[in-house]
């Protein structure tokens, strides 16, 4: 039996996709700190505040105030921790939904991900490296052995 209604079968290689998605509550202008607490990257608005001013935050790369307006495709570079996270807007929201949507609201540079990926790799293999100081269970053998010398 020939099933002639089925429309999922195009030839012509146009299969009309679906639109990429989108922050559901988009706005005409943004501040700065509001965008970044809305996009996740800080807990509270007073913490991005804090960190704009603390230079930690940088808008097309140069320092900015708290209440700079977000313009789309802005490069923004965050400095959170050990990670320097290098964004561009893509939307722009003063609504803090939850992270899917957050996620629609920037996209990351590839040579950031490379750096930040490069970066956590060398803590980890630092991590390994053992340091001067005893631990924990070496410390408990080395008493252990002095209490049996005496």
């Amino acid at each position: 039996m020939i099933d002639d209604d089925d429309d999922d079968d195009d030839l012509d290689g146009d299969d009309g996709g679906d639109p990429p998605p989108r922050h559901p509550k988009p706005v005409e202008s943004v501040r700065l700190d509001k965008w970044l607490w809305a996009a996740r990257f800080y807990k509270t608005r007073n913490l991005a505040k804090n960190a704009i001013e603390a230079g930690h935050v940088r808008y097309d790369g140069q320092r900015t105030k708290v209440a700079k307006e977000v313009a789309r495709n802005a490069e923004i570079s965050i400095k959170r921790g050990f990670d320097d996270m290098q964004v561009t807007v893509l939307e722009r929201s003063d609504q803090r939904l939850a992270a899917p949507f957050a996620r629609l609201l920037y996209a990351e540079t590839e040579a950031s991900q490379a750096r930040r990926a490069r970066e956590a790799e060398a803590r980890a293999a630092a991590d390994d490296i053992s340091s001067d100081r005893p631990s924990k269970l070496q410390r408990r053998l080395i008493h252990r052995f002095k209490r049996s010398l005496r």
